[in-house]
């Protein structure tokens, strides 16, 4: 009797302290907890969902396959895929594994893929291959943002109409007026020359614009599009959600931000902290990826 007791207390001891460590907590845009259940519930009523990350955050990934889980229960399997990770001439190499005629080592060597992809995509991946949904590779090629960042938007100009078909279509609209540009080029310093900074500013939107508008080819009526990019891609509500509200201001959106804290209870976070639809609070020492 006396064995089972101290068995009793000490489970009730370890219940005690692990309540004190949260691995993550929603809030909506008002600043109230959300569970998981009702996240999803609402996340169906979108036609687009950005879900952002840290690239490098374990569980950050690990909750976009479990809400990409239960958003296909909820919306009995209407749901489209789409990464920044993948690059739109990876397209054909995307879906040879999709569909089965290529094994994960031929995806390998035959396309871009980022360094974590194994540990932070692949499940993705796996899910759409293995309940046949489409994955879209939205992004530009890398080559072609780094072309801009270098020479400036002109410069493509003179690519192949073969190329210009992997980047959104020219001209592309860039201005400061888009959230998070203006961040970007005060990142630069006062000092930066003008031309390096809006070239900076100009490779990034034209992944911005390149993402809206392969997410904006591939939207289906009825379904819900869920895009995985990193957090700047649309935080503040800018970036790809920016581009695509030019094209269509009528598509129902929603943004999951994601934000780091110190606070074990992952309240809110006071300070740097602008909400959009949904918000993902994590342990700022969460394990990472790399």
């Amino acid at each position: 009797m006396k064995n089972l007791l101290l068995a009793i207390l000490f489970v009730s001891f370890c219940s005690m302290n692990a309540q004190n460590f949260k691995a993550y907590q929603f809030y909506n845009q008002k600043g109230k907890e959300i569970k998981t259940d009702k996240l999803v519930k609402e996340l169906a009523a979108y036609d687009v969902v950005f879900f952002g990350e840290n690239h490098n955050s374990s569980i950050n990934h690990w909750l976009q396959l479990k809400i990409t889980e239960a958003l296909l229960e909820t919306k009995n399997g209407k749901i489209t895929l789409g990464a920044e990770m993948f690059e739109r001439d990876n397209q054909s190499q995307l879906n040879n594994y999709l569909s089965g005629k290529f094994d994960a080592k031929t995806l390998k060597d035959s396309a871009r893929l980022w360094n974590n992809y194994v540990t932070d995509y692949k499940p993705l991946v796996d899910f759409a291959k293995d309940k046949k949904l489409k994955f879209i590779a939205t992004n530009v090629p890398r080559k072609y943002a780094s072309q801009t960042a270098k020479e400036g938007l002109e410069s493509l100009n003179k690519l192949t109409e073969k190329e210009k078909s992997y980047i959104a279509q020219l001209t592309i609209k860039v201005t400061l007026e888009t959230p998070g540009y203006p961040e970007m080029k005060k990142m630069m310093g006062d000092h930066a020359e003008g031309t390096k900074v809006m070239n900076f500013i100009s490779a990034q939107a034209i992944k911005d614009a390149t993402m809206a508008e392969s997410i904006l080819k591939n939207f289906e009526a009825g379904k819900t599009f869920i895009h995985y990019n990193g957090n700047f891609h649309s935080k503040e509500f800018g970036g790809i959600y920016w581009y695509i509200k030019q094209k269509n201001p009528n598509l129902k959106m929603a943004v999951i931000s994601v934000f780091e804290s110190e606070n074990p209870e992952l309240k809110v976070p006071k300070k740097d902290y602008i909400p959009t639809d949904f918000n993902l609070i994590i342990p700022a020492d969460m394990t990472k990826t790399y």
